[in-house]
């Protein structure tokens, strides 16, 4: 099993009714064997559209049956898939369009006039108006599907781009294969298990832990269109499922959202994964107190088709406030000149392994920053301590430095949530003429709790001490978030501008 060709077919070979995606909304079953024909139909209607094999394909979908057959059908019949932000700002989804080559967009209909406005000059880019609960390809007989290994590129993943243009990922079969495989025997996945995911196929964890792990062990993964707090439980109680997809984000909701109805649907979940963010300490014991499920934290990048770190699968070894032991990578942290740090010591981390990306897509120079001698630099800081555990402490581009004293955001924002009020917070630096940066802090209030700004500072003088308290704390309705749930702090000084602009 080199490819996901191979997996694909291997299933629906050996168990071709056995289901592959249950989506709730048109309350559709996709088997393996209806994954192999998609794909053979996919590359078929490539090859007539003269789409030659290793181009780049895209979708511009929510989750459902269309999304998961173009997803994996499109790596299947050969083809690079290149899914689509569905929150990407116009000037992101332009440069994507361009910068990528792809060569045809399947859409849901109210995506295409801005797809089409969008589209580079002087290229033609086919648009494909797309039903998400149906992807109705034409019965075409083609040619047979291009060789596929382990070396042939499978997916094109673009980077939020919050600190820049965004980044294209190259991701080969063998190195999605590779973290499928890990995450299976990690988490001791077979064809019985059963994942309940609503991240989006156009973020890595959604892609790769939720769905390219599943289909490695033949298991199954119910995929709603979307996150619905109100709609969790009772997809819990509906498709039975043995571990669920986790980010902070969805725990944070589920904290305050109803209880489950069904206490035996809970009880067939072995454990719950949480990843794409640091989910904070507090948020971690209350969810396995209150739902009686044990939460494994982890932590990928896209740059490693999202691994990177997992708590081991049994509670008693896993640590609150880590994201774990290098998962299918060996890792390290370093100092800026490239010295390896001893135990204890904060650091960039960086990582090497078989998931590791080919590189970042038509830019030479970038991936040579990046990527050293095998070795990924993450732009995570962060330690290990004596017993092999990581321990992120924010990142290189987000680390404030106040009067020359590095402070991670991270202890900033898990004393803010230690306030019975807040829900979220988020810290990062602001230019300051005296200190070089301060700090400025937004936090989220729990439904229905109140809380003056005062008394936040007053919070954080008690647990942070004058010196790391905010200089600046706002209550916001929303933090600024990528598809995966994760903060975006740098977007935090322009949110309340905008706010203060918009009260002048």
């Amino acid at each position: 099993m080199q490819t996901l060709r191979d997996a694909i077919d291997a299933h629906a070979a050996a168990r071709p009714g056995a289901a592959c995606v249950l989506a709730p909304e048109p309350d559709a079953t996709l088997t393996y064997r209806d994954i192999a024909r998609a794909g053979r139909a996919l590359g078929a209607y490539l090859a007539a559209s003269r789409i030659a094999p290793g181009s780049v394909v895209s979708f511009m979908l929510p989750n459902g049956i269309a999304a998961a057959n173009l997803f994996l059908g499109t790596m299947y019949a050969g083809y690079v898939v290149s899914p689509v932000n569905l929150h990407a700002q116009d000037s992101q989804l332009a440069y994507t369009l361009e910068h990528s080559g792809t060569r045809l967009v399947f859409a849901a209909p109210e995506f295409v006039d801005r797809l089409e406005k969008l589209k580079p000059a002087g290229r033609e880019i086919m648009l494909q108006p797309t039903d998400p609960d149906r992807l109705g390809l034409p019965e075409l007989s083609g040619a047979p599907l291009a060789e596929v290994t382990a070396a042939t590129a499978a997916m094109l993943m673009y980077t939020s781009g919050t600190t820049g243009v965004p980044k294209g990922v190259l991701l080969c079969h063998g190195n999605m294969l590779h973290a499928g495989k890990v995450v299976s025997s990690w988490q001791a996945l077979g064809e019985d298990d059963r994942v309940l995911s609503s991240l989006p196929l156009y973020h890595i964890n959604g892609q790769c832990i939720a769905t390219v792990a599943p289909v490695v062990s033949g298991g199954s993964i119910v995929m709603p269109h979307r996150f619905s707090a109100r709609e969790w439980w009772p997809l819990v109680e509906r498709y039975r499922p043995t571990w669920l997809n986790l980010v902070p984000t969805i725990v944070a909701y589920l904290l305050h959202g109803a209880d489950p109805a069904d206490a035996e649907a809970c009880r067939r979940v072995r454990f719950a994964r949480c990843a794409s963010a640091p989910l904070p300490p507090e948020q971690h014991r209350a969810f396995e107190g209150r739902f009686g499920i044990s939460v494994m934290e982890a932590m990928g990048l896209t740059e490693t088709a999202s691994i990177a770190f997992a708590n081991p699968l049994e509670p008693e070894r896993r640590k609150y406030g880590s994201p774990g032991l290098p998962l299918g990578v060996e890792a390290r942290v370093v100092a800026p000149d490239g010295t390896v740090l001893e135990d204890g010591a904060v650091g960039e981390i960086e990582l090497r392994g078989p998931s590791v990306m080919a590189g970042y897509y038509r830019e030479p120079e970038r991936t040579a920053q990046v990527l050293k001698d095998g070795w990924l630099a993450t732009g995570d800081l962060g330690r290990r301590d004596a017993d092999g555990f990581y321990f992120i402490t924010g990142r290189l581009k987000e680390l404030i430095i106040k009067g020359g004293e590095n402070i991670a955001p991270r202890e900033i924002d898990e004393a803010l949530m230690r306030h019975p009020a807040v829900l979220e917070a988020a810290a990062v630096g602001i230019p300051d003429p005296d200190y070089g940066q301060d700090i400025l802090a937004c936090v989220v209030l729990k439904p229905g709790a109140y809380c003056e700004e005062e008394d936040l500072r007053a919070h954080c003088l008690v647990h942070l001490g004058r010196y790391k308290t905010p200089r600046l704390l706002r209550v916001v309705d929303a933090l600024p978030k990528g598809p995966s749930g994760k903060v975006q702090r740098l977007r935090l000084p322009e949110l309340i501008a905008a706010a203060s602009k918009a009260h002048e």
